[in-house]
């Protein structure tokens, strides 16, 4: 963490390639891997400070060139000055698990409407957040069914990579036969035959929330769990060579009893 590391060197120690370590670190941690860095050496300075430190030194330790910089940095962290800070703790809840179901799926089309972000830049959630926000607002979802007519109800949200270095397009639509229909503001994918580990979130009430913040924190703390709880020990790793992706049907539409489906590709260790 005192060191100047690239993205690049990060994900060349995962083991994973650099579109999917972003991808996954996004979804893991909410940021991307450079403003986690960031955050990591101020949580880590945190603990400096309860060793009696100097400020400034703790500044340049964690790559910081004036002490007015830190402490600027340190209370848009963490709310305080790096002082009040010493006199506080701070900490967070866990996600409830939830177990998978492992399923053999086979090939299948989706066409929709889709946006191109770079799952390596601090912009990535916020690209997605516009995308749904237009997507709603135009009420895409009922031109996509009027125009695709598929045989069952239901969207497939998933990232399609365009490079190794990042870039990508969010597609959200619905399966298809095939691409007869598909307008020219439409993208679309084959998706491959793939074995699967299926994660349905933890039910919430979304019956009064049109906004359903809380089911989106519920499906954000789902991949958290599936990549930093259930994969270590579960005798499966991630199939890269295939596409993981969201599912939502009738089970998500403002119940009291909200959920979704993940698709993790899998493959045995």
């Amino acid at each position: 963490m005192k060191e100047n590391v690239t993205i690049e060197e990060i994900a060349s120690q995962s083991g994973y390639s650099l579109y999917h370590f972003c991808r996954v670190f996004n979804l893991c941690m909410g940021v991307s891997v450079m403003e986690y860095i960031r955050a990591r050496r101020l949580s880590l300075a945190a603990t400096e400070l309860f060793k009696g430190r100097k400020v400034i030194d703790i500044a340049v330790d964690y790559g910081f060139e004036t002490s007015g910089g830190f402490t600027k940095a340190f209370r848009k962290a963490f709310g305080y000055t790096p002082t009040q800070y010493v006199e506080r703790k701070t900490g967070y809840s866990d996600v409830k698990s939830v177990c998978p179901t492992i399923v053999e799926r086979p090939a299948f089309k989706v066409a929709g409407y889709g946006i191109k972000t770079d799952i390596t830049g601090a912009s990535y959630t916020k690209d997605i957040a516009s995308f749904w926000s237009n997507y709603n607002g135009e009420n895409l979802e009922s031109k996509m069914y009027k125009v695709l007519n598929p045989a069952k109800h239901g969207e497939v949200g998933l990232y399609v990579p365009l490079s190794e270095d990042g870039n990508a397009i969010y597609l959200l639509g619905v399966i298809v036969e095939d691409f007869t229909n598909v307008g020219e503001d439409m993208l679309t994918v084959e998706i491959p035959n793939a074995e699967y580990a299926v994660f349905t979130t933890n039910p919430v009430d979304t019956s009064n929330d049109w906004e359903q913040k809380e089911f989106a924190e519920v499906i954000a703390g789902t991949w958290k769990y599936i990549f930093e709880d259930w994969f270590p020990g579960s005798g499966y790793i991630f199939d890269e060579s295939k596409f993981d992706f969201e599912f939502y049907d009738e089970r998500c539409h403002h119940r009291q009893d909200t959920v979704m489906d993940i698709y993790i590709p899998v493959k045995k260790e």
